[in-house]
């Protein structure tokens, strides 16, 4: 998850101490902590630049003392209590300028039919995309699972008869560690941001916040390739979480005609090269991902709506639903030509929970008082896996943060769970006769009698999804509870020792499988209480009710996740009684700690809005929460002053309002309108500039083609020449700026302010006095600074890291 994109910041900020020029931020950091240099109020208009090393040099402030401090402990303290910097805003406004309006203007009715033409075009496309990556990834683990599976398994067939299983253990645990060694090598040093499962990197971007990296072309390869490897090296991770990063990937790859890693341009959907558009596309891939994932379209659509989209609407449901039911009918398609039944569509999902039916498993009233004390043991034990996850987080950050020892520890990791589970096999005694209709991949006998199986290696020696599914339905009297209990129990201290390594792997098939062994053990305690072999205490039907009550503990959804487990188990019976659970589940959870996603955006230090403004936040104004002094410029300005405004590192800004004039003793001027960095950039590339024009040299006027062809990796300042003699010359910003940016009175309270930029998706908001003369800004850190602690309204401090 968020994880180890932390490793990702101790790449980017280098908090390890490989030997680059970027250990330079690591003191901001050590200040951070009693505020002395977090405190500095950043002003003005922009938000945060991504990677802009240079702006504070503290290379001749660290004393000795620090020194030696730094160099026995290696360790990076991290105080939550921070905001970064580091992370830029998405612009979901459109930039309402004369060649923007002149654009629309002058397209026809017809031009607009086949945006939308496209529009559908690119959705459909993302969804076959999903569906066969989802199919790349099933068929890779399960060729790679198998042949493991299978070499352990001839190799403990042969040594129990004649002894020496110590080989075997030996052999398990190094084709495991080599799996996992091969992925946690990909993510830890080539492409950090790929670690986890990528849903709360894709929460963040959908949120509205620049995540670097986090829908390129290599992290989608390298996140590919590392959930593979982790899965199939036997680590207690899902491949279900990664799905969803991965169709989001593929959604601002398509929606964008281009790849810019690979340097290709295929000149397609031109139109769609803005921040605005491409959201939408992303939201559709995060829906074809949870789609292909669970084979839960409608799932997937509610996904989308509840954890990611900030902004929707009705079109953009249909579209979104479209990519999910493609993508789930292409991973049938080829999962059916795979499995050698061609045409045959019935396995909907990576995960199929197989069909719970109606008429042999039911439930009564007196169950559902029985439903909400297993969502709220749910609650708890995820609450539980949260903090100690949290706790342990914290601890990876400042000490396993260079990328051999994460790759160590994923190592130690894989073998661990080889060890324990060979052990819990070994010592197990729990055998069950070996029938007919066995649905058993790999039967381990063991020491057990002829014609039977160990059914604690059912529960470890297969693919996590396959356990899932045993648990749901093997019939009553398959595990013994010492079995249960102990593989619960376990597996937990497993799975969130896992969740956080620097792999690709999703919490939700853990989650799942916790559950289920808890919730079918219940049920078994429940019918010996009973002592009536009655239908009502099948195991089956509360493995599931615990799987959900798990799941919603850890990452407390509760629409979604509903659909997903209704869609997954082929059966509407149970809605009402998983509702019940993952609200309970919810409810109960919320009350010790967040949910798993939100922990790992808050260790981020992601400027992330949520729905509304603080509760108590009424008596704050637009006046004390903005950014000033603001830097402005004329709407007829000097090319080296904006030179000299967008290489000032110290500020870094990314939005100017542009006003009437500036005068010489500060006053503010009339504003009319905001330009952006990215279209100053592009103006001083293309040199727009007034003489120029007058000149007659410059060849052709500027259009909203030149803008979209530079988005959205805009060069730097630095690498654009501009010669004293163009110093000197104007440029004119009135065709380029954004007439009528969105402005609010200074007097406006925080929650109207955070309503109008959240609901907007805005990235600048323009706070103006009476006379409508600029005063300050308002932009994303603005707003995410304050929440609401433990003690009332808190207002967290900004680092540059």
């Amino acid at each position: 998850m968020f994880k180890e994109d932390m490793a990702n910041i101790a790449k980017k900020v280098s908090w390890s101490s490989r030997g680059d020029d970027r250990g330079e931020r690591a003191p901001l950091l050590n200040g951070a902590e009693d505020g002395k240099h977090s405190n500095r109020q950043f002003s003005g208009g922009g938000m945060f630049h991504v990677g802009s090393r240079s702006t504070v040099d503290l290379e001749e402030e660290i004393t000795p003392e620090e020194d030696i401090v730094k160099s026995r402990l290696k360790e990076i303290p991290h105080n939550e209590k921070l905001l970064s910097l580091k992370y830029e805003s998405l612009d979901y406004d459109n930039s309402e300028n004369q060649l923007f309006l002149e654009e629309e203007r002058r397209m026809s009715h017809m031009g607009f039919r086949c945006l939308e033409i496209r529009r559908w075009v690119i959705c459909g496309l993302i969804g076959f995309l999903t569906g066969l990556i989802a199919c790349l990834i099933d068929i890779a683990v399960e060729e790679l699972a198998g042949y493991k599976y299978s070499a352990v398994k001839q190799n403990i067939e042969k040594f129990t008869e004649f002894g020496g299983l110590s080989i075997s253990l030996i052999l398990w645990a190094a084709l495991n560690s080599a799996f996992v060694m091969v992925g946690a090598i990909a993510v830890a040093f080539f492409e950090p941001i790929a670690a986890g499962s990528g849903i709360p990197q894709i929460k963040c971007y959908l949120n509205g916040v620049k995540i670097p990296c986090v829908v390129r072309l290599k992290t989608l390869a390298i996140k590919v390739f590392g959930v593979i490897c982790s899965v199939a090296g036997g680590l207690a991770v899902g491949k279900e979480g990664p799905m969803i990063h991965s169709g989001a990937v593929v959604a601002a790859g398509v929606s964008q005609g281009r790849s810019t890693s690979l340097k290709k341009d295929f000149k397609i959907f031109e139109y769609f090269r803005r921040d605005t558009e491409k959201r939408d596309f992303v939201s559709a891939g995060a829906a074809a991902g949870v789609s292909a994932a669970f084979g839960a379209p409608v799932g997937g659509v509610l996904f989308s709506l509840e954890e990611g989209a900030s902004f929707w609407n009705q079109m953009l449901t249909w579209r979104i639903f479209f990519a999910s039911m493609i993508s789930t009918f292409t991973l049938n398609f080829f999962l059916s030509i795979y499995h050698g039944k061609p045409g045959e569509l019935s396995s909907p999902g990576l995960i199929n929970f197989g069909r719970f039916d109606s008429d042999t498993v039911q439930y009564n009233l007196y169950e559902i008082p029985l439903f909400i004390i297993m969502g709220a043991l749910g609650g708890m034990l995820g609450a539980l896996f949260n903090v100690i996850n949290y706790w342990l987080t914290i601890f990876r950050i400042r000490y396993i943060h260079r990328p051999c020892l994460q790759v160590m520890e994923a190592m130690l990791v894989a073998a661990v769970t080889a060890t324990v589970a060979f052990a819990m096999i070994y010592f197990s005694n729990d055998c069950q006769p070996l029938g007919q209709d066995s649905t058993e991949e790999y039967p381990l006998q063991l020491f057990c009698a002829d014609g039977e199986y160990n059914s604690m290696a059912t529960a470890f020696f297969n693919t996590p999804e396959r356990s899932v599914r045993s648990l749901f339905h093997n019939p009553p009297g398959s595990y013994n509870p010492l079995t249960l209990g102990v593989f619960t129990l376990v597996y937990f201290v497993l799975a969130v020792w896992t969740y956080g390594l620097t792999v690709s792997a999703g919490v939700f098939i853990p989650s799942l499988l916790i559950g289920a062994a808890w919730g079918r053990l219940f049920g078994i305690l429940l019918s010996t209480i009973t002592s009536s072999q009655s239908i009502w205490a099948d195991p089956g039907k509360y493995a599931l009710i615990g799987a959900a009550a798990q799941l919603g503990g850890i990452v407390r959804m509760t629409l979604s996740l509903t659909v997903i487990m209704v869609e997954a188990t082929g059966n509407v019976t149970y809605g009402f009684p998983i509702m019940l659970v993952l609200m309970t589940a919810k409810i109960v959870g919320d009350y010790f700690i967040e949910g798993l996603y939100d922990i790992h955006i808050k260790l981020q230090s992601v400027p992330f809005l949520h729905w509304d403004a603080p509760p108590t936040s009424h008596w704050l104004t637009a006046r004390e929460v903005m950014s000033s002094p603001v830097t402005c410029f004329n709407r007829v300005e000097r090319v080296g002053r904006i030179v000299d405004v967008l290489s000032n590192t110290s500020t870094n800004h990314n939005g100017f309002p542009v006003v009437a004039h500036t005068t010489e003793n500060e006053e503010p001027g009339k504003i009319c309108g905001l330009i952006l960095r990215s279209q100053l950039i592009v103006l001083l590339k293309h040199k727009v500039f007034v003489e120029r024009a007058s000149s007659r040299l410059s060849q052709r006027r500027l259009q909203l083609k030149d803008f979209r062809d530079a988005y959205p990796r805009f060069p730097p300042i630095q690498s654009i020449h501009v010669s004293q003699d163009e110093r000197e010359c104007m440029m004119d910003l009135n065709e380029f700026m954004n007439p009528t940016p969105y402005t609010v009175p200074q007097e406006t309270s925080l929650p109207r302010v955070f309503k109008l930029f959240r609901a907007l998706g805005l990235r600048h908001l323009v706070v103006v006095d009476d006379e409508n003369r600029v005063v300050g800004l308002v932009t994303r850190k603005d707003l995410a600074r304050y929440h609401l602690g433990k003690d009332g309204l808190e207002e967290l401090q900004l680092a540059q890291t």
